[in-house]
């Protein structure tokens, strides 16, 4: 069994000291030596060692010191012991050690008294203590008070014992005048505590009897006063009017630690609105005055939870949250919008975007490192307000178009995807925001804003100087065509000239056309002589921009979407145009871009030649400008923006859905008792206790007291450990509450022999650690006992708790031991669905190192069977569009993304295809950061594919 110590150190095993040597060291005067002896004594103690021998040693030469050091060893030594034989009895020589701590409670060194009476504390064996109890009584009238406050915690430890009534009878008594008189704060904080813990109905009259004088009192005791609250409102809810008064009063205290207590006792003991308000005013307090970031993450988490249960209150402290902006911390920042964008109504929706414009705007002066993420985040939280209130996004469209260019790759893509929502969702501002994207369309620099641009522009140009500007902004982007010449080295080289240039000197007999350096063509005499150099790039002028830089790194991608947005423009453009000459002059100088990305694509200037795919889309785009038909014409001009607002409205729904299943739905029963406000009797009642009175019938009225759990749920949880023919039969209820795992065991005696000293031992597997060994029982003739043991979880791991029941009988002198039934922690039980965007998904799927790799083996022949079945199996949300999984083409491929209660994240991608006999292959494949959650939801995955339950 572990002892508890308050000592811990580290000591080196493998080297131990002899016990001889301490000896030795002790027994001689040096005071140093006798303080490293008495060290290595406890540190072997600590690990295992017995030592008896040196016992009567230090009795007579370490008790007599009065060295500060050595009396506190001897404490630590002395604590850490054994102090009873195998039988349970106080050895006697532990009365040597009574006489010492007698006088050490009498030492006029204040610092003696005070260390022996806070060892009294960690003592539990009363044929020690006892003695020694007029001593402590005398310390409370001490005169200094570093000695009464530990006098006080004495008698509280003495009065906690198994037997500590008896020895300390009027002790609350005594407690209760060292109270009232008492002017030390840390001193009355103890003894408030002894009351609290020992005797509450004292501790409460204090309280009531001294309401006005609280606000004056230390933060220790305010500390405390608020814990009593709490403890005696939970057991008696009727009373609570008289203590949220104190609450209240308290809210004022100069102490940030108080003015926390009190907002969170509020919260759990009122709905009251007044109460909430005050709360919710104090949380708002503490996150604009603390500096500490992890401060500021706890006060976001409370807020959170006021957002969840009262939104209506919240919504009013909007701009107060949002002043938590100002912190350079992206984890603040990212809580802070997140707490924010759910808080938003029409009546705010101005004042929070105007606040967010004014931080996208400090993001452009580059003083923080992380301005980039930031600004992402902003573009983000506008992107969702311009949504749920389209009114706003006239406002905000401009600014952000100003960062199509950013530096911040990703902060560009989510604008461009902004702009390209609010382009669909708001006609009204279409004109405007094709003007402004062309005019700033030179800005981009990246490929994949450049692609969404280029599809704006292609589905959104609709007038004709819209489509002429569309297609003149590509073609300056582009530069001067082609993309790349044999450029000329001389027209009339000299003899030297053509000595050394012999072997790459070309004679032309006739005329020819020849490109220059410049892009143009010229006529070449037949008569001069010119040397020609390999084909080389041509970088094109000043005026060349962004899309011939790309086109030139080989990114042909970027090239298909600059030959389809030609197309679509060009099309339109004979509807809208009624000259078929200027019609075919764009549609010539469209093909000869096309044509010449495919001669860029195929020529040896660039070491990756054009891909399949983009070649193949050009050459689509070619035939189609040479001969178009009116169904082809309808699928490129109508049927992409079909497909686009389609998804908007998906998308849409889908979030729509997701507000609806956050909703907390509860019943009342119909048997429930009403109770009538107005009927009621409100005499001496304040303000705040009738509207909590109306809060908490409305929650009756609507059944949000009655708990969710399911008895048949429950039942499903329960676990038999032991066989029916067993002497004790024992089941436990395994319940897991984040961080916590509960088992609460029914242990029966199933025999007609009273079993003594029963003990449930449990170890555990994995990142689990039992926190407390339950204690031993003694269990009558067929009766039974609840045993409760608390496991903490560290990690998403599924983890394995084992042991067995020992008990003893009087028949039996060894011991019986019945081995208990693993009981397996599911790891469904630690992870829940959650959301993230696709981007999102794909930056973590090639950030995170640990991959499980799962062979598909299912008797299920149905792609979205199988999806489903894993989709139930794994408690994970797929992040698919539905609509992008219609079909039956016998291949299936989606995205899996769930959270734990760790903050850690669980990717998964499934790839399936049907066979031709009718069966499912393909691979999951599993991505974490840690590899626990890797592994176990990996084994879970194909323990449950299959099929089975």
């Amino acid at each position: 069994m572990e002892k508890s110590c308050t000592f811990l150190v580290h000591f080196d095993k493998g080297t131990p000291a002899i016990a001889t040597e301490i000896k030795e060291a002790l027994e001689g005067s040096d005071v140093s030596a006798k303080i490293d002896a008495m060290k290595k004594a406890i540190s072997l103690l600590l690990n295992g060692e017995t030592l008896p021998q040196l016992f009567i040693t230090i009795v007579r030469y370490v008790l007599p010191s009065e060295d500060h050091t050595v009396q506190k060893l001897l404490l630590l030594y002395l604590e850490i012991i054994d102090k009873k034989d195998a039988k349970g009895t106080v050895l006697p020589e532990m009365i040597l050690i009574c006489q010492n701590l007698r006088n050490n409670l009498q030492h006029p060194n204040e610092y003696i008294r005070g260390v022996t009476l806070r060892f009294l504390c960690r003592l539990n064996e009363t044929e020690i203590i006892e003695p020694l109890i007029p001593s402590v009584l005398q310390n409370l009238e001490h005169r200094h008070p570093f000695i009464r406050r530990n006098a006080i915690s004495a008698v509280m430890a003495i009065y906690k014992l198994p037997h500590g009534e008896q020895l300390l009878v009027d002790a609350p008594e005594m407690i209760e005048k060292v109270l009232s008189t008492e002017l030390d704060q840390s001193a009355k904080r103890n003894a408030f505590l002894m009351l609290f813990n020992c005797d509450q109905d004292r501790a409460t009259n204090y309280l009531l009897t001294n309401v006005d004088k609280v606000s004056e009192w230390g933060e220790l005791l305010q500390m405390v006063v608020l814990e009593l609250i709490r403890k005696v409102c939970r057991t008696n809810r009727g009373e609570k009017g008289k203590y949220i008064k104190i609450i209240i009063s308290l809210l004022n205290a100069p102490s940030n630690a108080v003015i926390y207590e009190c907002a969170s006792t509020l919260v759990s003991l009122s709905s009251a609105p007044t109460a909430i308000r005050a709360a919710a005013s104090t949380y708002c307090q503490l996150l604009i005055s603390q500096s500490d970031n992890n401060v500021k993450l706890i006060v976001l988490d409370r807020l959170n939870e006021l957002k969840s249960s009262h939104r209506e209150i919240m919504v009013d402290r909007i701009m107060d949250v949002l002043r938590a902006l100002s912190s350079p911390n992206l984890d603040i920042q990212k809580k802070t919008l997140d707490i924010a964008l759910d808080l938003i109504t029409p009546r705010n929706i101005t004042e929070v975007v105007l606040m967010l414009k004014k931080e996208v705007m400090k993001t452009q002066n580059g003083e923080l490192e992380k301005n980039g993420e930031y600004r992402q985040m902003l573009i983000q939280a506008i992107h969702s307000c311009a949504i749920k209130f389209p009114e706003v996004a006239s406002t905000v469209v401009h600014l952000l178009m100003d960062f199509l260019g950013d530096s911040n790759v990703a902060s560009a893509i989510d604008v461009a995807i902004f702009v390209r929502e609010i382009i669909e969702t708001n006609p009204k501002l279409r004109v405007s925001i094709i003007t402004r994207l062309l005019d700033t369309f030179y800005q981009i620099r990246a490929a994949r804003v450049c692609s969404c641009a280029l599809w704006i522009i292609g589905e959104y140009c609709l007038s004709l100087s819209e489509v002429e500007s569309g297609i003149a902004t590509i073609k300056q982007c582009l530069g001067e065509l082609p993309f790349y010449s044999v450029s000329e080295e001389g027209e009339a080289p000299t003899d030297a000239s053509k000595n050394s240039q012999q072997p790459s000197s070309v004679t032309v007999s006739s005329r020819r056309p020849a490109i220059l350096s410049d892009g143009t063509y010229a006529t070449q005499s037949a008569a001069s002589e010119t040397a020609f150099s390999p084909p080389t790039i041509v970088q094109g002028s000043l005026a060349a921009g962004n899309l011939r830089s790309l086109l030139l790194t080989g990114d042909f991608f970027l090239g298909a979407v600059v030959a389809c947005t030609l197309t679509k423009l060009v099309l339109r453009l004979e509807e809208v145009q009624p000259s078929k000459v200027e019609v075919n002059k764009a549609s010539a100088q469209a093909l000869l871009i096309m044509v010449s990305m495919i001669q860029l694509g195929q020529s040896p200037v660039l070491s990756h030649p054009i891909d399949g795919d983009s070649y193949d889309r050009i050459l689509l785009c070619i035939r189609l400008l040479c001969s178009t038909g009116d169904e082809v014409r309808k699928i490129w001009l109508q049927s992409c923006r079909q497909s686009f607002v389609k998804m908007l409205s998906e998308k849409q729904l889908r979030e729509t859905e997701e507000l609806k299943a956050k909703a907390q739905v509860s019943y009342a029963q119909p048997d429930d008792l009403i109770d009538f406000y107005h009927l009621k009797s409100r005499k001496g009642m304040s303000q705040l206790e009738l509207e909590d009175e109306v809060q908490d019938d409305l929650k009756r009225a609507t059944g949000e007291f009655i708990k969710d759990g399911d008895d048949a749920n429950k039942l499903n949880r329960i676990l038999q450990l032991t066989g029916f023919s067993d002497p004790v039969y024992a089941e436990a209820y395994v319940t897991v509450h984040h961080y916590d795992i509960v088992l609460d065991v029914t242990v029966i005696n199933r025999t007609k022999d009273t079993l003594q000293n029963l003990c449930l031992e449990l170890a555990t597997m994995g990142d689990l650690k039992l926190v407390e060994r339950p204690q031993n029982y003694i269990l009558a003739p067929e009766s039974s006992k609840q045993i409760k043991a608390n496991i903490k979880v560290s990690s998403t791991e599924t983890g394995v708790i084992f042991g067995n029941i020992v008990y003893e009988t009087s028949n039996v002198l060894e011991r019986t031991v019945v081995v208990l039934n693993d009981i397996h922690i599911d790891i469904m039980d630690y992870i829940s669905p959650a959301v993230c965007t696709d981007a999102a998904f794909r930056t973590m799927w090639a950030e995170f190192e640990w991959e499980n790799k799962v062979a598909v083996n299912t008797i299920i022949q149905s792609e979205k069977d199988f999806l489903d079945h894993v989709i139930k199996s794994t408690n994970m949300k797929c992040l698919t569009a539905p609509s992008a999984l219609d079909g039956d083409c016998g291949f299936l491929a989606a995205n899996l993304y769930a959270k734990s209660i760790f903050g850690e994240d669980a990717l998964v991608n499934i790839s399936i295809e049907k066979q031709a006999d009718g069966k499912l292959s393909g691979y999951i494949r599993i991505r974490s950061k840690t590899q626990g959650i890797a592994l176990s939801l990996g084994d879970k995955i194909t323990l449950k594919q299959k099929g089975g339950s």
